[in-house]
């Protein structure tokens, strides 16, 4: 049985909806990655290091992908989520989608909220953890 592929067509959509989410926090966090294929937050001062990632969205061949770091560092983010948009995720902080599904980004935007705002505590407990890293 063959399985249609993703309308690929739809993809910036997709994407345009998802950075809809992160939005919010540009006056906050740095832009450090913005165009047609997505973008990408990190926090201030901290630009081009692994700890200072906090977000992005991202167009590729398959689906568009919505990354959020704090899923990977903070547990009880994932444990908040509903087994629908749990079943979206690949890998420890990265969504995909295929088309835009308004109950589950609705959720996503609320569990982006409630990371985005814990990030700078991860991120200094992390250094606190391992002054190298700095």
């Amino acid at each position: 049985m063959r399985v249609a592929a993703p309308n690929s067509d739809a993809f910036p959509e997709v994407e345009r909806r998802l950075r809809r989410i992160l939005e919010p926090y540009r006056a906050t966090l740095s832009v450090t990655r913005e165009g047609p294929g997505g973008m990408a937050l990190e926090m201030p001062g901290l630009e081009g290091k692994p700890w200072g990632f906090v977000a992005a969205t991202k167009i590729g061949k398959s689906y568009v992908s919505f990354h959020l770091m704090s899923a990977y560092a903070d547990p009880s983010i994932i444990a908040s989520m509903s087994p629908e948009l749990k079943r979206r995720m690949q890998g420890k902080s990265c969504f995909n989608f295929t088309k835009i599904d308004e109950a589950l980004f609705t959720e996503l935007e609320a569990v982006a909220a409630k990371g985005i705002a814990r990030q700078p505590e991860i991120v200094a407990k992390a250094l606190a953890a391992n002054p190298r890293r700095r």
